[in-house]
């Protein structure tokens, strides 16, 4: 196969790739804008407490 042929199916390949994930963008953005999209809420954790196993990690690390 000619090497400007695979080029120009690369470049069709990549250019239908972009054209669907710029549709999935736009539906998407309709969505949240409509209100249809609902987010879920992370767990909190609190901010004071420190992972036991993280505890005995020297405070410097030597580097070049």
């Amino acid at each position: 196969m000619n090497r400007n042929v695979i080029i120009v199916i690369v470049l069709v390949v990549l250019v239908l790739l972009t054209a669907v994930q710029a549709i999935q963008l736009s539906s998407l953005k309709t969505s949240i804008a409509t209100g249809k999209v609902s987010v879920g809420n992370a767990p909190v954790q609190s901010s004071g407490s420190v992972p036991s196993n993280l505890n005995d990690l020297p405070s410097m690390v030597g580097g070049c």
